[in-house]
């Protein structure tokens, strides 16, 4: 059987040792590392046996309660999960392809990506401006064609995390059947110009490679074997996706959220005001008292969600209750880090920072907070009125 705890024991010494020191690297940018410090990052952990850690050597991918502490983990420096290969959206992506692809299609697109070789990129949200689909993927643009043996896909896609520098992606389009998937060769498909990114949007977050893009699509000719399932099945697919991302996003940020309690907590037992140790003054002890409460559910509540998806259900409620519990009491926690130190708080001289501004984000991918309350609502609805027949 095996030992998720001493993969991640090995994962955390990784993180902790090696990728830490990097947090002050100059390759750091507005739009995420750059693609020579994620190889560096990438080289130092295949040579210490961490890259890919939840997917095993013969293929197979550990359970999402192995998962969560392997994320967990990792998440200790916004740069852990690129460094081991977990982070979104690759490790969404690999999730998907493994259970989904075909056995052609996973040696030409994932295994690349579980070697840590290539990048990968998700487009699905669209412009608002151009009505298209974000919370609401029914409102999707983008059309496919069946054009012989190909498929002809044109539209415009939004928000596309890691589009810059990516190698594969899973692009949706809407055909007659539906919303369907599609793989796609992104460095071919730039060159001719059939994707082309119009712009990497400046956004509060910084921990992605590429950023997230505003990106074109015309004429796009992809042949029919890089479908991914069957036309019309993209939103079946989706759901296969986006149920355990949502869950591994919770896995990482409470990492990140760990070591940021971890600075507060050290500076508020080092730093002295009014005649003693900020712990002691009550405001303060009562902040980093609440985090460990906030941590402690927060945890409970992905391993609660990740034992659902374990046991074979799709989760889908289940991952929005835990995206919203998760997400709302790691915003706490960070700001409340934030708080305590002050001044330095906000300053780039430790990661809290950082956390504070990725988890203000995170609050906000993989759906708002609102629309997994609206989605809960909705099945609330639902239920009481299934009640009601019986």
């Amino acid at each position: 059987m095996t030992d998720a705890n001493a993969i991640a024991d090995r994962v955390e010494r990784f993180v902790r040792d090696v990728v830490a020191p990097y947090e002050q690297d100059p390759r750091l940018g507005a739009h995420g590392p750059s693609d020579e410090l994620v190889a560096e990052l990438r080289a130092k952990a295949r040579i210490a046996g961490v890259l890919t850690p939840h997917i095993l050597a013969d293929g197979t991918h550990l359970h999402h309660a192995q998962v969560a502490v392997v994320l967990r983990a990792a998440g200790l420096s916004p740069l852990g999960p690129v460094a081991v290969n977990v982070a979104a959206p690759d490790e969404g992506n690999m999730y998907l392809l493994g259970k989904r692809a075909s056995a052609e299609q996973k040696a030409r697109f994932l295994d690349p990506m579980v070697r840590g070789e290539s990048r990968s990129a998700f487009f699905m949200t669209e412009p608002a401006a151009d009505g298209g689909a974000g919370s609401d993927p029914s409102m999707m643009q983008t059309t496919a064609v069946k054009d012989g043996n190909h498929w002809v896909v044109n539209g415009r896609k939004a928000f596309i995390t890691g589009a810059e520098g990516a190698r594969v992606g899973i692009v949706m389009a809407k055909a007659d059947e539906g919303a369907t998937m599609f793989l796609v060769d992104l460095p071919d498909s730039y060159a001719s110009g059939a994707i082309r990114i119009e712009r990497v949007l400046d956004t509060i977050d910084s921990s992605m490679p590429g950023g997230h893009a505003v990106v074109a699509i015309e004429n796009l000719r992809i042949p029919a074997d890089q479908m991914l399932g069957n036309p019309g099945e993209g939103f079946q697919l989706a759901q296969v996706r986006l149920a355990p991302a949502r869950l591994t996003h919770c896995m990482r940020w409470l990492g990140a959220c760990i070591r940021a309690n971890e600075i507060a907590t050290d500076y508020a037992n080092r730093r002295h005001a009014f005649g003693k140790p900020l712990i002691d003054h009550e405001g303060v002890g009562f902040m980093l008292a609440e985090n460990l409460i906030d941590l402690k559910q927060a945890e409970l509540m992905i391993d609660w969600c990740a034992g659902v998806l374990d046991q074979g259900h799709l989760g889908t409620a289940e991952s929005s209750m835990a995206k919203v519990a998760v997400s709302e009491a790691l915003m706490r926690i960070a700001d409340r880090c934030v708080q305590v130190m002050g001044g330095t708080g906000v300053t780039g001289d430790t990661i809290v920072e950082q956390v504070f501004r990725e988890v203000r984000a995170f609050r906000i991918y993989d759906g708002p907070t609102e629309v997994h309350k609206w989605s809960l609502a909705k099945k609330i609805k639902r239920d009481w009125k299934s009640a009601q027949q019986h």
